[in-house]
């Protein structure tokens, strides 16, 4: 039990933090470009309980972590956007969409720079903050990834519809009421599919922690901790 309880606060404080500075970005930078609807609900907030799901945020990553599943999965409420209130729609939606990605980055930095602190804290203390910071590291940089695939609705699709030409931006703005089935079908039943035929078809996955990988060695480097 004690063993559970360790891993639950190691991980679930990060996940939270993660995507609840990840939510109010996007409700911020939407109120800062016109658009009121998240700030009238109560959504531009650091508050976790504004933005959490009971399924998607604690029964899922926990049934993950639980499992010791080699990936972790997840989602919070959505911030509501009224994309038509933005002062120029198109052009905004991208900021409004990057918000999100960008202010994980930005907590994965400030995780790997807080590394430099550790030797700071009393000894007991001291494993279960880097432990933390270390998952903080690698959940926001996984979330930022995993948020820029560019489908609709993750924020990459929604970045991918505002610069793309209209051509090819108007086709994928309509798979949005779709892209969630279609990703769980690329990230689970395409891989169990191939799993059965004895063919790698993980694709997504794959390039998911590849470019993890990449951003979290670069952080690494970058806040000197190599």
């Amino acid at each position: 039990m004690s063993n559970i309880l360790y891993l639950t606060s190691i991980w679930v404080i990060p996940i939270i933090v993660a995507i609840t500075f990840h939510e109010a970005a996007h409700g911020f930078v939407a109120h800062l470009l016109g658009d009121e609807t998240a700030w009238r609900l109560g959504r531009v907030s650091f508050n976790p309980l504004k933005h959490i799901d009971p399924v998607g945020t604690i029964l899922l990553p926990g049934f993950l972590l639980l499992l010791h599943s080699p990936f972790m999965f997840g989602y919070a409420k959505p911030v509501p956007v009224n994309f038509r209130a933005l002062r120029n729609p198109r052009r905004d939606m991208i900021w409004v969409a990057a918000a999100g990605p960008a202010m994980n980055i930005a907590l994965a930095i400030f995780a790997a720079l807080a590394f430099h602190l550790i030797d700071y804290l009393p000894e007991t203390a001291a494993p279960w903050v880097a432990e933390n910071l270390k998952n903080a590291l690698i959940i926001n940089v996984v979330l930022a990834v995993f948020n820029l695939f560019p489908l609709p609705p993750l924020d990459g699709g929604r970045i991918a519809v505002g610069v793309l030409p209209d051509a090819v931006a108007s086709p994928l703005a309509r798979l949005e009421p779709y892209g969630m089935l279609i990703l769980i079908g690329l990230l689970f039943i395409l891989p169990m599919l191939g799993a059965q035929t004895g063919v790698d078809v993980n694709i997504v996955w794959r390039f998911i922690a590849h470019s993890a990988d990449a951003i979290i060695d670069a952080i690494l480097r970058l806040t000197g901790n190599y």
